[in-house]
């Protein structure tokens, strides 16, 4: 099996563990790649979702519990060496009123930096407007983490990554607050004191801001990259998957995107796609040619159901459906010239939540 397909079905049927605590902590609810861990196959360092119901019904496993000796194996059968990122040195550090530092901010793949600026969501706790795929308040529910982490806290622990561990670039994202700028302004103030502290690449992620003046904004302060999420596309899908965003017209993300493009540059602004929540394969590539003709990153990445959120018990696509939809989108990419590799920072540079990296070339 070549390494794009494997990629491609680890990301989809996840992968059952003995030992789950070998290697970096993995991530049980919160934003981000929920109920993942990083693991390396042949080179390459990507985020497995592990605490699914999905993967324990995985053909996929881990036949050791000692990380030098893992092996990955398909229906018992071995078929590859795999790895575990180490647990990085800065989560054995605590900031000076007690928060241990990976309650801050934590390393996703072997060399991102990622936290959540604001752990509460305007949208969340009113299941009429919560996207029904989110658990970004469930690690705050279960004490691993904080509900608003300080520009100082980020700072410091943002210093201390890249001091002790090498992190090479840095993302932030925010659950939406009821204010105009969608989290810019908070996210701006991070970056500043960040900056001040440590040279780090940063990608800002947030909703589209009310007044587009905010990228500029968020630029100045030292964001390198933006994230503004999708997600889905297909009216009928974004409704009934998001109901609270769906109040978003696409016009004003697709908007935004040409807007923020003009101030982060072509290439440095990206967004998600959700394959598997109902979008067609056609829906997600017509919407991925017209990003890329915009200059924005469509970084596509099958939808993992997490446990404890509506849908749990929601079907991950098949992989089929996906390494289909990475063809596509990997051959658009290619004809324009778009590559992960060359975004300052961000989910779509890191690449692990996803096998559309592989398909670029």
């Amino acid at each position: 099996m070549n390494k794009q397909r494997l990629i491609t079905e680890l990301q989809t049927h996840g992968l059952k563990m003995v030992d789950p605590a070998v290697g970096a902590a993995g991530r049980k609810g919160g934003a981000g790649p929920s109920d993942h861990k990083a693991v390396t196959v042949d080179g390459t360092t990507v985020m497995v979702p592990i605490y699914t119901g999905t993967a324990s019904q995985s053909p996929y496993s881990v036949q050791s519990s000692d990380a030098a000796t893992a092996t990955l194996a398909h229906a018992d059968e071995a078929i590859a060496p795999i790895a575990f990122p180490k647990q990085p040195e800065f989560y054995n550090l605590t900031t000076a009123d007690g928060i241990p530092y990976w309650k801050i901010a934590l390393l996703h793949s072997h060399d991102v930096l990622a936290t959540t600026v604001q752990q509460t969501c305007m949208r969340y706790r009113d299941e009429s407007t919560a996207c029904q795929f989110c658990a970004i308040e469930k690690s705050l529910d279960a004490d691993r983490t904080i509900a608003r982490k300080t520009p100082e806290q980020l700072a410091e622990v943002a210093e201390a990554a890249v001091r002790l561990d090498g992190v090479s670039n840095m993302i932030m994202t925010t659950g939406t607050p009821n204010s105009s700028d969608r989290g810019a302004a908070y996210l701006a103030e991070c970056a500043k004191a960040i900056k001040a502290r440590v040279n780090l690449p940063i990608q800002a992620q947030c909703e589209p801001p009310d007044d587009f003046v905010w990228f500029e904004r968020m630029k100045a302060a030292g964001v390198d990259s933006l994230g503004m999420h999708l997600e889905a596309v297909d009216p009928e899908v974004r409704a009934r998957i998001m109901p609270g965003k769906a109040e978003v017209p696409l016009s004003h993300y697709f908007d935004a995107f040409e807007a923020a493009v003009k101030v982060f540059g072509w290439g440095q602004v990206s967004t998600y796609l959700l394959a598997g929540l109902g979008d067609s394969l056609e829906t997600l590539v017509e919407a991925s040619d017209r990003l890329i003709n915009l200059g924005v990153y469509p970084f596509v990445v099958p939808f993992v159901p997490i446990s404890e959120t509506p849908l749990a018990n929601h079907p991950a696509p098949s992989s089929d459906f996906m390494f289909a939809l990475y063809q596509k989108v990997g051959a658009l990419l290619k004809a324009a010239g778009m590559t992960s590799e060359a975004i300052n920072a961000g989910c779509a540079k890191c690449g692990a939540c996803s096998a559309l990296s592989t398909f670029e070339k």
